[in-house]
């Protein structure tokens, strides 16, 4: 009986562990950016970002080297003072791993579109879009 309470056991554990998550390629460093936006830490953020990104601002765009993109968003998230960010939509193309959400903030929310590439091993930040909601 002893017996089959084990195989029980072990067969129980290995249907458990089939149904794990997967994630995609790119997916670890979407949470890990998303988590920097829901604190507005741009330190947290600055890994992720590639060497040139683009920024869409409601009053400005431009392509940005990675050091003029982090005071770019430091004072966005400074000025503006995030409250949170939620994730939408998420998804990939043959060149881009993607994402919509919504950046809170005390001065009103923006629809944020963040767009990635592969550059070897790491999905880089190329393209950060943010969009006054009315």
């Amino acid at each position: 009986m002893k017996s089959f309470m084990g195989w029980a056991l072990v067969s129980i554990l290995l249907i458990l562990s089939s149904f794990r998550t997967t994630h995609e390629p790119g997916s670890y460093n979407l949470e890990a950016v998303a988590t920097a936006f829901r604190s507005g830490n741009i330190s947290q953020l600055s890994p992720y970002l590639d060497i040139r990104v683009d920024i869409s601002l409601p009053d400005k765009s431009d392509t940005y080297s990675k050091s003029q993109a982090e005071m770019v968003i430091s004072d966005f998230f400074n000025v503006h003072g995030v409250r949170n960010f939620k994730i939408f939509q998420q998804g990939n193309t043959a060149e881009f791993l993607f994402c919509t959400g919504l950046l809170q903030t005390y001065s009103g929310n923006y629809r944020t579109m963040l767009f990635f590439k592969q550059k070897g091993q790491k999905q880089l930040l190329q393209e950060i879009r943010f969009q006054a909601v009315e």
